[in-house]
């Protein structure tokens, strides 16, 4: 199965390759935990190589001054080849998935979507203090968005790369949207930040087994901790 660069050295060696093309890969984790910065880094290596990226992002989170650190000289070109969107409601965000199949061209080689959660979150907690009815519609909203990924996934061989909030419970950290992102995720990458040490687990892989990433964020993207 064909894969696309995750735009880092060694988070390609980790993954043996890259993100697969076929699938959604669910990057999840708390505030700080380098989430945007991966989300980043596959969208600019795509653009770099004169594709075009459609970059849903609902947390803010895009930043053309780290793009310009990833990019460097050839910034202005990697920012013409993503196609940016700001959904600021979960309204907004379903507005954004119904037109997503009109933005596809053959020059497209990766969907991003930073914080595909966030606004559902917000959305389900307003939801709770109406009825059952209610959440059931939201639920059935994302689940609607996930599939919509995932068939373009399947169908096109375009890579899906989302990320994802965690909450607590019970002293463990759990992702946001509980089964439905664990369904529709077929590769899922738990990231954490302790003691000043981040880590990527692979929690999740059609054909690779678990295993763990320490890793540092720099100016130009992201290296395996220790070898700075």
């Amino acid at each position: 199965m064909s894969k696309i660069s995750a735009g880092s050295y060694d988070l390609n060696k980790w993954l043996h390759g890259g993100y697969e093309s076929d699938v959604i890969t669910v990057l999840y984790g708390g505030s700080g935990t380098g989430k945007t910065n991966l989300c980043l880094l596959a969208a600019v290596s795509q653009a770099k190589k004169g594709n075009k990226v459609i970059f849903i992002d609902t947390e803010g989170g895009f930043s053309s001054e780290r793009v310009k650190q990833l990019a460097g000289d050839e910034v202005n070109e990697v920012l013409q080849n993503i196609l940016l969107l700001k959904p600021t409601s979960f309204s907004e965000q379903e507005e954004v998935f119904g037109r997503l199949l009109n933005l596809l061209t053959k020059e497209v080689s990766l969907i991003v979507v930073d914080g595909m959660t966030i606004l559902y979150r917000l959305e389900f907690a307003a939801a709770r203090e109406k009825d059952v009815a209610s959440i059931r519609n939201i639920n059935a909203l994302l689940v609607q968005q996930l599939r919509t990924l995932a068939e373009i996934a399947r169908k096109r061989e375009i890579p899906v790369v989302v990320s994802n909030q965690v909450y607590s419970w019970e002293e463990t950290q759990k992702m946001v949207g509980g089964d439905i992102l664990r369904y529709w995720g077929k590769c899922h990458i738990e990231l954490t930040h302790e003691k000043g040490v981040r880590t990527a687990f692979l929690r999740k892989h059609r054909s690779l087994k678990e295993s763990s990433l320490e890793f540092q964020i720099t100016n130009q993207g992201i290296k395996k901790r220790g070898w700075l």
